[in-house]
């Protein structure tokens, strides 16, 4: 073989190689960035769940000390909303403005997620007509998340109660409708309902809006709250949950002691106590397993592909 002939192959052997060893660092970046991705997005929606407040929520148990530890880290929580059969478990906030937790968690402490927050124009004590409460729309059942969940009437129906806390006593929630409005609408958002024709004309305005109604009879003299998160269905498009507080309480029908969620990873039921409460970096391993096999996998056909042309060539 002549000189010029193995300095050819050299130089091909020299490229096929920097081609292979480029094509595995861009895989290795593309699986640091992913890693990331899924670790950053984990924390966001970790810091949304409804868990993370169990410790704070007011229960006859610990007589809302807890809730009070909360209050004491930060003034602006006045309630607590739960929704039964749903993952709202939520303490409530109010900000001086509409903007003040659209960031900020329950803690104060800044967030992605936000917080469900109260309208600002609306009385802490829940003594408005109509009183409006924010969230946003998360995946992974996080805030307000699953309100959309309403616009199937097996799912409405399938859930009618639910409870606020305030004042330091436990109130009923009976919800009666759900309606798709517009952010901008006006009338829907407006709280300053007090005469007779106004909170006449708002259910008025709500019931021609409804998608799903119950036959529940509901009067001027009714204190209701509608619980508003953004949809799916529009840009503008907000859906909203809405029911009336009552003295009455209900139990959840969806309350199992001692039962174990699941969160599917892989296609494996997983528990999610497991998930939640294990060390992140047990976690990140079981995330970044598949992608970790996809690089060994790649690595190895590189070699493979390397064998070959080494034996095409008559090298050793």
């Amino acid at each position: 073989m002549g000189t010029a002939a193995k300095v050819g192959k050299t130089s091909i052997r020299i490229a096929s190689t920097a081609v292979d060893t480029a094509v595995l660092i861009v895989i290795l970046l593309l699986v640091a960035i992913g890693c990331y991705a899924l670790w950053d997005s984990n924390q966001v929606y970790r810091s949304a769940a409804a868990d993370q407040y169990a410790r704070y929520r007011p229960t006859n148990d610990n007589q809302g000390l807890s809730f009070e530890e909360l209050k004491a880290i930060n003034p602006d929580v006045f309630a607590w909303l739960t929704v039964y059969g749903t993952h709202i478990d939520y303490p409530v906030v109010r900000g001086e403005n509409n903007m003040r937790y659209v960031n900020t968690n329950a803690e104060g402490k800044y967030s992605l997620s936000g917080a469900i927050f109260l309208d600002f124009q609306n009385c802490r004590d829940f003594t408005d007509f109509n009183s409006i409460l924010y969230g946003h729309h998360m995946e992974r059942n996080a805030m307000f998340g699953e309100i959309g969940n309403f616009a199937e009437f097996e799912y409405f129906e399938a859930r009618k109660y639910g409870m606020l806390y305030f004042n330091g006593k436990e109130h009923g929630l009976e919800f009666f409708t759900f309606i798709h409005a517009d952010a901008y609408d006006r009338l829907v958002f407006r709280t300053n309902n007090t005469s007779e024709e106004e909170k006449q004309r708002y259910l008025e305005y709500i019931y021609e809006l409804a998608v799903h109604t119950r036959d529940i009879e509901i009067t001027t003299d009714d204190r209701i709250v509608l619980l508003n998160t953004c949809s799916n269905f529009s840009t503008n498009g907000r859906d909203i949950l809405i029911g009336r507080i009552t003295d009455e309480l209900f139990d959840d029908p969806f309350r199992v002691d001692e039962a174990e969620e699941y969160r599917i990873i892989f296609g494996i039921d997983v528990p999610l106590g497991f998930w939640t409460q294990s060390p992140l970096w047990l976690r990140i391993t079981i995330i970044t397993l598949p992608l970790i096999a996809l690089v060994l996998l790649v690595s190895f056909l590189i070699k493979r592909r390397r064998r070959g042309d080494n034996c095409e060539t008559g090298d050793n």
